[in-house]
């Protein structure tokens, strides 16, 4: 019986994938959203949850501030229409008789955004430092 020789072909260790370029670039993308994370800053904006019953000693006085922008980009506040150009006066009128309440906000989906940020804008300048946006189903 005759034997065979099999020879070994050294291109059998070098087929595989070499996966070290690869968790070299995901450690790197890591270490580089560790970095940044911690520096963004993000606009904050509540959303609405259940409303809270406390007791107060006038309606009026603890009545939400409560806005409304309707598809043709008219503003209401309180049921009453105030035109966007008087708008930062009126909300600055009404932070100085309701102190620190939250303002609510319900904004049309046909409502442009510039009537959001305008109104937003009104709002820190006004001396508001947050917002409920109040999201109804359609």
């Amino acid at each position: 019986m005759r034997r065979r020789s099999i020879k070994q072909d050294s291109t059998l260790d070098t087929e595989g994938i070499n996966l070290t370029p690869l968790i070299d670039v995901v450690f790197v993308v890591l270490i580089m959203f560790i970095i940044i994370a911690p520096m963004l800053e993000l606009d904050h904006i509540e959303l609405a949850g259940k409303e809270k019953k406390e007791e107060s000693p006038s309606f009026e006085q603890n009545r939400p501030i409560k806005i409304y922008v309707h598809a043709d980009n008219s503003i209401f506040v309180n049921q009453t229409k105030v035109p966007i150009e008087e708008l930062r006066t009126y909300l600055f009128t009404i932070k100085r008789e309701k102190g620190n309440q939250t303002p609510q906000v319900f904004h049309d989906k046909k409502a442009q955004f510039g009537t959001y940020q305008a109104l937003k804008n009104a709002l820190e300048a006004a001396g508001f430092e947050e917002m409920d946006v109040i999201l109804q189903p359609s």
